[in-house]
């Protein structure tokens, strides 16, 4: 267990800004939802009022516009050979979109009024979804392969592991591991707490989640042990992995907390911690294959972290007119999309590093 000490936190170093604006745009509504294309070719931004736009990823024309849900859209998730499009909402519908047509493939029942959570895997041809309690696992053409019993609770998240053939979900009494190959849960990592997020470590040996009770806690996949961070100044809900599985960055609050996971891991250990933003953090995220960290947060800021552990170092900054919505790098790692909750969307590109 480790609590973090405020007092100790390291200060980034400020560089010259390294950003160049690609394109710009508004889509009218606040972004539920930002993701790119395995292929890197289109940018799918989901506004929260049920319409999903699909951009040209390189210039930003405007591909399709999708109807989405009737009420709201909640998620959205794409396909690994970036033709299909699978989106949820409070219509109590999966719904799986060709993404070069712009028609809808499938029309699914989620099993509950709303479908908060879809996934599809990154390497299997299967998708998950959750709507309440109720998790379902279906094929890419719609047939439903499984339903799987009720959660203990309503499921806040769903990550797959890196081989595609294993996923967890959190929920109030922590994380439960599922095979698609088989009917029951394999494994339980219960905790006495409300979870509400969770990330897998790209090497598959954690599994950290985000608790309403200000902590966070990793899992060791294999041994069920679990170790508990605290100090958060609120709620977790951000969390990114390093593409290597050395750093956590966790928000709940308005520093950025970055645990090493090296070695014996990060019990009693010192967390980096980064100042910059001036409201909560919202959003976090690791470039894919580098060491570039992007967060924004409720002040409008989008900041850009070179992450070193004796030297880390603030890139790139930019404020927007409202708190960032969303934010997603580039499969490339060469430029990130952006939106405020005012609508508006900037892909920009990163300088090399």
């Amino acid at each position: 267990m480790s609590r973090i000490v405020r007092q100790r936190k390291r200060k980034s170093r400020r560089a010259k800004p390294s950003l160049r604006a690609i394109w710009r745009t508004n889509i009218d509504d606040h972004t539920i939802g930002l993701a790119w294309s395995p292929d890197g070719k289109i940018l799918a931004a989901a506004g929260v009022s049920g319409p999903i736009t699909l951009f040209n990823g390189a210039e930003g024309a405007v591909q399709h516009r999708l109807p989405g849900h009737a009420l709201d859209t909640m998620a959205i998730s794409w396909h690994k050979d970036s033709r299909l499009l699978a989106s949820v909402g409070q219509d109590g519908k999966v719904r799986v979109w060709d993404a070069e047509t712009g028609r809808q493939r499938s029309e699914l029942a989620g099993g509950a009024s709303w479908v908060e959570r879809v996934a599809f895997s990154p390497v299997g041809d299967w998708l998950v979804s959750a709507a309440g309690r109720k998790l379902r696992l279906w094929n890419s053409n719609g047939e439903l392969i499984r339903e799987y019993p009720d959660a203990n609770s309503t499921i806040t998240d769903i990550k797959w592991r890196y081989d595609g053939k294993q996923f967890a979900i959190s929920a109030y009494n922590g994380v439960v591991l599922y095979d698609t190959a088989e009917a029951e849960p394999l494994r339980r990592f219960e905790w006495q707490g409300s979870t509400l997020t969770l990330e897998w470590s790209p090497d598959g040996k954690y599994i950290a989640t985000g608790d309403q009770d200000s902590t966070v806690h990793f899992w060791i996949a294999d041994t069920g042990q679990d170790l508990q961070m605290w100090g958060y100044e609120t709620k977790v809900l951000e969390l990114a992995w390093s593409f290597n599985s050395r750093y956590l960055a966790t928000g709940g609050g308005t520093q950025i907390v970055i645990w090493d996971c090296t070695g014996k891991g990060p019990a009693n250990t010192r967390p980096i911690m980064l100042e910059g933003h001036q409201h909560l953090i919202k959003h976090l995220e690791f470039q894919r294959k580098g060491m570039l960290l992007a967060s924004g947060g409720n002040d409008g800021l989008l900041a850009i972290w070179k992450i070193k552990k004796k030297k880390p170092a603030l890139l790139a900054d930019a404020v927007f007119k409202a708190p960032i919505a969303s934010l997603v790098w580039s499969p490339d790692d060469r430029c990130i999309a952006v939106s405020d909750e005012s609508g508006a969307l900037s892909i920009a590109a990163v300088k090399r590093v």
